[in-house]
């Protein structure tokens, strides 16, 4: 099996203005496809490791293969939080999320506004190419988090639910190097339905349990959370 590049779920140029439709033709059909042709060629050998999803391949990078660990941490990673991304924006959402996740979200940072503020600030300072996420950990609390290049929160120990992208890729054909405004118009985009039906998902107990055994007895509910993004 070798992983393929998932449609994305509306047309280019569903997601104007804040997002142009040049720019999700360039992201998408070119930068993600790329990190899925060099994860297949890096796996050409490891007939095992294709059958695996790419949620639980990245997951455990010390059972890959030292002389592809490199590759597969970069393309697997540039390929799961593609998958993710696409998934998490919608030209009908923005607001605020409702239900378990803004409670979870009070509980954590304060308020919306205070984890609203708190993103922003993580993507706006992050030195380089990256992304800031919003993610849980193996004791059911959220965090803010960033990470370099195209690393994933599960190299952390922590669960991604909601990923922003800020790699120049992402919005320089638009927004040049104005990065804070591409952020302040993702608000706008951020499909909330999608980001609680993933902490739905993740949030299971996980009181005296580690976060590898926590992420092996949910998969499951995982890949139903980001449908489309598994075994691909």
């Amino acid at each position: 099996m070798t992983y393929k590049l998932p449609p994305l779920p509306y047309d280019r140029g569903a997601l104007e203005p804040y997002i142009d439709a040049r720019t999700m033709a360039v992201h998408h059909d070119k930068h993600h496809q790329a990190y899925i042709t060099n994860l297949n060629k890096a796996l050409e050998n490891y007939p095992e490791l294709q059958s695996l999803s790419i949620w639980q391949l990245i997951s455990d990078l010390g059972a890959v293969p030292e002389d592809i660990r490199t590759a597969v941490r970069n393309h697997g990673g540039g390929h799961a939080n593609h998958s993710m991304f696409w998934k998490s924006l919608h030209y009908s959402a923005g607001g605020e999320p409702d239900g378990k996740l803004a409670r979870g979200i009070d509980d954590s940072f304060g308020s919306f506004a205070d984890f609203k503020e708190g993103f922003t600030k993580a993507a706006m300072t992050l030195f380089g190419s990256g992304w800031a996420w919003l993610c849980l950990d193996s004791e059911g609390k959220l965090h803010i988090i960033t990470t370099p290049n195209q690393d994933n929160p599960i190299y952390q120990g922590y669960m991604p639910l909601l990923g922003l992208d800020v790699w120049e890729h992402a919005y320089y054909l638009k927004y040049e190097n104005r990065r804070a405004e591409y952020v302040d118009g993702w608000w706008n985009i951020v499909n909330w339905g999608y980001v609680s039906s993933n902490y739905a998902a993740a949030n299971i107990e996980l009181s005296a349990r580690d976060i590898a055994a926590w992420a092996e007895d949910a998969w499951s509910k995982i890949t139903s959370a980001f449908s489309g993004t598994s075994g691909e």
